[in-house]
């Protein structure tokens, strides 16, 4: 989701500049507009900007007016305001008039860039804090860049929301979560939803990395830098350059490498093994673990300074039994992937209770698991009880037999059901016709299923 950006200004030569330097930094849906009136038409018309950047002086139109106007029509849209004349005055008004910055030609690329950069992180933020307040569910932006996670909980689609608005800019990513929660899947998601999403996309599993080889493999090095170097290797950050780069069990990360780690976060730059002048990189970090990093700092495993850098936006994906109205979709999506009809083969109610009642230690990648195995045990036919994994069967009939011992309540698979169907519909903004696809039933059978829970 590349931020959209309007330039509004009566010199053409400066247009263009800004636009050649906007667009080789990484902005690629920039508009330009010359006439002050033609912009506004624009805006009132009910697009949308991320960032408008204004001169103050123009025919037909000043740019406070414009400021104004902009600020009445979309408040959310970051101004700066440009100038060549420095003047406190004008400058404190447009300020007070909802301002972010204010510019005085000549301008240089970096100040620009700066200046754009905090609006747009300001913006983000705010944009944060207004959906932590908000009751309902808002609607992704960009719905198909998160089509991989499947979830009709508002708890995630809360938290896929947050991970679109992060998307949107540069700053680096720790995502947490047990094993198997999909934290890659959930990072390339960010990854499809930024403005990186048509560069690399580069998974690295730190885990699998061999301890002597973490160096080489990370920076890359010339020939003859070390004994067994016979030639030269691009390592991960030359590799990814211009796209993303996930790190996997970040916690792996060796001590020693970790200052190394912290100035590319830092400077964008790095030392390739055998030369002497760093290398600039552009590259976007998302990282995740399933360990508790703060431990590990505790232990002297894990910089400090380095925690907090890659932490500039945390997303903390939760297990599957905190998300039990998942399964059915989750159930129903594996049997469409792995079946050999377009629908899918089917799962037995018996079955499905039985799938809603486990835990799941190892999360969505077991429930996967399990899916595939039955379905091979049922030879692609319904999956009943008994082509379920024993673990499964066994830990159900415990519950049902002593249901004391349970963290939670039994709970009736028809009032899952209806959690589930009314959880959907709420998630799809009570569209009927949306939420009867989303949840693989009739549009009719919706509609008495709804009327069966008293909503119309």
């Amino acid at each position: 989701m590349c931020p959209q950006i309007i330039v509004i200004d009566d010199e053409p030569d400066f247009l263009e500049s800004i636009r050649r330097g906007l667009i080789t930094s990484g902005f690629k849906d920039v508009q330009l507009e010359k006439d002050p009136l033609q912009a506004i038409e624009i805006i009132e018309q009910g697009k949308d900007f991320d960032l408008a950047l204004i001169d103050v002086t123009m025919p037909n139109m000043d740019g406070v007016s414009i400021l104004e106007r902009i600020k009445l029509q979309t408040p959310e849209t970051e101004c700066i305001m440009v100038t060549a004349v420095n003047e406190a005055r004008m400058a404190v008004d447009c300020l007070k008039k909802g301002a972010y910055d204010y510019l005085v030609k000549p301008i240089t690329r970096d100040d620009l860039l700066a200046s754009i950069n905090r609006a747009l992180e300001r913006k983000r933020l705010l944009s944060i804090l207004e959906l932590d307040k908000s009751q309902g569910c808002l609607p992704l932006v960009n719905a198909q860049a998160f089509h991989s996670v499947i979830t009709g909980s508002s708890k995630m689609h809360k938290l896929l929301r947050e991970a679109e608005l992060h998307a949107a800019s540069n700053v680096p990513i720790l995502i947490t979560g047990e094993s198997g929660t999909g934290k890659e899947l959930l990072a390339q998601a960010i990854h499809r939803a930024s403005s990186r999403a048509d560069r690399l996309f580069a998974p690295v599993n730190m885990a699998s990395i061999p301890t002597g080889l973490f160096d080489a493999e990370f920076f890359g090095h010339t020939k003859g830098a070390f004994t067994g170097a016979g030639g030269e290797r691009s390592g991960y950050l030359q590799y990814a350059d211009g796209g993303t780069l996930f790190l996997d069990e970040i916690g792996n990360f060796p001590l020693d490498l970790q200052g190394k780690l912290l100035r590319v976060l830092q400077e964008g730059e790095y030392l390739k093994i055998g030369e002497s002048r760093p290398r600039k990189t552009n590259l976007r970090f998302i990282t995740a673990t399933n360990m508790d990093l703060q431990e590990l700092i505790g232990k002297g495993l894990f910089r400090k300074d380095l925690y907090y850098r890659l932490k500039g936006a945390w997303l903390h994906l939760p297990p599957l039994r905190e998300r039990n109205g998942d399964i059915p979709l989750l159930v129903k999506a594996f049997l469409k992937e792995y079946g050999q009809s377009p629908e899918g083969p089917k799962s037995d109610p018996e079955a499905l209770a039985a799938l809603l009642g486990y835990d799941y230690p190892g999360n969505i990648r077991e429930l996967q698991s399990i899916i595939q195995s039955s379905l091979n045990l049922s030879q692609g036919g319904v999956i009943s009880l008994r082509h379920l994994p024993a673990q499964v069967i066994q830990e159900t009939r415990a519950r049902s037999q002593y249901p004391a011992t349970r963290t939670s309540p039994k709970i009736p698979l028809a009032e899952v059901e209806r959690e589930h169907i009314l959880e959907t519909y709420r998630v799809t903004g009570k569209n009927k016709a949306l939420a009867s696809r989303k949840l693989g039933i009739g549009l009719n059978t919706l509609r008495r299923k709804l009327e069966g829970y008293g909503v119309h």
